[in-house]
């Protein structure tokens, strides 16, 4: 294997509340200078070197690729009769969105992704409809970034207006019902700010149909609090504008709202941002809200908004046992999603809250996708598990069925295998539930190659889902875990908070447990236990790879959060402070950040697993810096022999959009590594 040169440390240090922190390799934060990119080379031609080198690696990508080449569809999206959808057959590096006038009739391109780039790496991350269908607002992004521009185009005849609307990120888009325009939210210019406030001030425009963005009207804006940010939507009937209104990834939001026409002031509706807040849906004056407000797991209040006093709400449907993943109004009624130990049930409601019936799901999964309007007769989920790939259904209201729209995969016989749920103690004795997915009639000898797959945070919940990653891992015998740790919402709100802030330990905690409970139940042995995590499931492999390096056989730490002292300071990163902390500003979140942090607390002399740290060079949410002080750190700190390497993609960001010769490419790099690891 190519070698690498020692990487260059420097004496920067910095003062946190009365402890001095060394920060030898801050200077690969820059990634324009000529020594980061000379030191990235260097690391792509070790990585590479080692990786083209694994036994079987082409073998790997030629039967990802035969896997991944099955058609992929979108829920419909249903306006004014007709229906769009987007499409990949299989290999097109990006979906097509399509038209069609009946489900059964032909379907007409509105926009081809693939013909914006050579390779693929433009991609359609936004698509709102007008009211009527006849137009399109899309926004695009390149090489993986979260930046997209948005466009306008008329869906007949396929021509796009002169107007690109620039800045936008994270934006929400909200036609009026007259076709005259839309709102939408922006971020400021580049270098009208402070580059660390380019996340901050976001603001609501109006765009009129046919006119430069030059001529937008400001329609919100709140400078003197710079961090919260507003998304617009319009009500179904068209009457009212409403505003979502967050502070970074804190999940207590707030609601403003006006009528569409009116030019007075917005009303804050609720505004004390001390729960989640969203609108389902209206009659009227009367607002229908998913809250969490004195209800961990949620429930569905009515609020008259002449008399929006809490005193005069009326729950509708009261906290359930299981968690109130999503709520929409379909055919007059509550369509909710719930969320039982981790995977989902739906179920209707009446609008005056009587439970009407449980919609049957296939099997023990999850519904990524709903589509529906109030006055619809049918909805459209696409549901999903580990043995059951993406699927799109139709309910139809009348007829009380659910009956798949679309062709199910057939390149892999289910039945060979199976997911069973297990439920094993944390540390602290606390009960975490975790999927296990692996060929029938596994020996339960302690020598199986397992994949752990957590993510821990941001109150996102690790539900079933399809993919070919694991499919391939088990099909070479490997059992494919996935745990459901404190952090996330699988059990509510309680069970975020216990896994966020100064909590964030028992997150770490659950992931090692995980572990141990597979060694002791004779699963499998440390050296056959292989983690993967991405983003804030990068940190939470990075943590347990350096608290406990003897637990685990290899490491795979994708797009990661690394260095907890200085994340804030980077792209959208200071979004994650009511998740993380502050060390910077505040000094006991600082303690419990340091104690944590994994580019803090890497050893020297230790004997650490074979460790595969994955980024991309256009990531401008988690930035490519962390993985390369991660790597530089932990490199030098190697006592034993395994690799420890860093990939860095090109033309790449944070995940979302990549195109699917990048995704083969990757994924194929994964399991070669792991299976060469592993000796499979």
């Amino acid at each position: 294997m190519a070698e690498l040169s020692v990487t260059r440390r420097d004496d920067t240090m910095e003062d946190y509340h009365g402890t001095p922190v060394a920060d030898p390799y801050r200077w690969l934060e820059d990634e324009d200078t000529q020594e980061t990119r000379d030191w990235v080379a260097a690391q792509h031609v070790v990585a590479r070197t080692y990786l083209d080198a694994i036994p079987g690696l082409e073998q790997i990508r030629e039967r990802y690729k035969e896997l991944y080449d099955y058609p992929r569809f979108s829920a419909p999206n249903k306006k004014a009769g007709r229906y769009f959808f987007s499409q990949n057959t299989g290999l097109q590096n990006q979906a097509i969105l399509y038209r069609q006038d009946s489900l059964s009739g032909p379907t007409t391109v509105v926009l081809d992704p693939n013909r914006l780039s050579a390779d693929g790496t433009v991609a359609l991350n936004t698509t709102v409809f007008s009211h009527d269908g006849s137009l399109l607002a899309y926004g695009t992004s390149a090489s993986g970034s979260d930046w997209q521009e948005i466009r306008v185009r008329a869906v007949e005849s396929g021509h796009d207006y002169d107007e690109v609307i620039h800045w936008c990120k994270f934006s929400g888009i909200a036609w009026k019902h007259d076709n005259s325009g839309f709102f939408y939210n922006r971020l400021p210019e580049p270098g009208t700010v402070a580059e660390e406030d380019q996340s901050n001030y976001s603001s609501v425009y109006w765009h009129a149909l046919n006119t430069p963005q030059s001529d937008d009207q400001l329609i919100y804006e709140r400078p003197d609090a710079k961090e919260l940010s507003f998304t617009p939507f319009i009500t179904e009937d068209g009457r009212y504008l409403f505003l979502d209104v967050w502070n970074g990834t804190d999940p207590r939001t707030r609601l403003y709202y006006r009528e569409v026409e009116s030019s007075e002031p917005f009303i804050r509706l609720l505004d004390e941002a001390d729960a989640s807040y969203s609108l389902v849906g209206n009659d009227g004056s009367l607002f229908y809200i998913q809250t969490n407000l004195n209800a961990p797991r949620g429930r569905i209040v009515a609020l008259d908004s002449q008399q929006p006093a809490r005193e005069q709400w009326r729950e509708l449907i009261p906290e359930q046992d299981d968690v109130l993943d999503f709520a929409k109004i379909v055919n007059q009624q509550f369509v909710l999603g719930y969320m039982h130990d981790a995977h989902h049930q739906l179920k209707l409601y009446a609008k005056d809250g009587t439970f009407l019936h449980e919609i049957a799901l296939p099997t023990l999964g999850s519904i990524i996708e709903l589509s529906g309007e109030v006055n619809d007769d049918e909805l459209f989920i696409t549901f999903t598990s580990y043995l059951y790939p993406s699927t799109v259904f139709r309910y139809d209201f009348a007829q009380q069925t659910l009956t798949p729209l679309r062709q199910l995969f057939s390149k892999f016989d289910p039945s060979s295998y199976e997911t069973t749920q297990i439920f094993y103690t944390s540390k602290d004795g606390t009960r975490v539930p975790m999927f296990l997915t692996h060929k029938k009639g596994l020996l339960r000898d302690g020598n199986n190659p397992v994949l752990i797959y957590g993510y821990g945070g941001f109150d996102i919940s690790m539900t079933p889902s399809f993919s070919v990653t694991p499919l391939l891992w088990i099909e070479h015998g490997g059992i494919y875990a996935v745990a459901n740790l404190r952090g996330g919402s699988e059990y509510g709100e309680q069970w975020h908070l216990d896994g966020m802030l100064e909590k964030k330990q028992n997150v770490f905690d659950d992931f090692i447990a995980a572990a141990e409970w597979l060694v002791a139940e004779k699963y499998t042995q440390n050296s056959r236990i292989a983690i993967m995590g991405g983003s804030n499931g990068g940190l939470l492999v990075a943590a347990c790879l350096v608290q406990r390096p003897d637990l685990y056989g290899a490491v795979i730490c994708r797009v990661p959060v690394i260095d907890m002292l200085r994340y804030h300071r980077f792209t959208v990163g200071r979004y994650w402070i009511s998740e993380y902390g502050d060390a910077e500003h505040n000094a006991e979140q600082f303690a419990f950040l340091y104690a944590y942090s994994p580019l803090h607390n890497v050893k020297a002399g230790v004997s650490y697993p074979p460790t595969l740290i994955m980024t991309a060079d256009s990531d401008d949410r988690v930035v490519p810096a962390h993985a390369r002080k991660f790597a530089a750190t932990l490199q030098p700190a190697q006592a034993g022999d395994a690799p420890i390497l860093l990939r860095v993609e090109s033309k790449a960001g944070h995940g979302m959009g990549k195109p699917t010769a990048k995704i083969i490419e990757e994924e194929s790099d994964v399991l070669g590594f792991l299976f060469n690891t592993f000796d499979m």
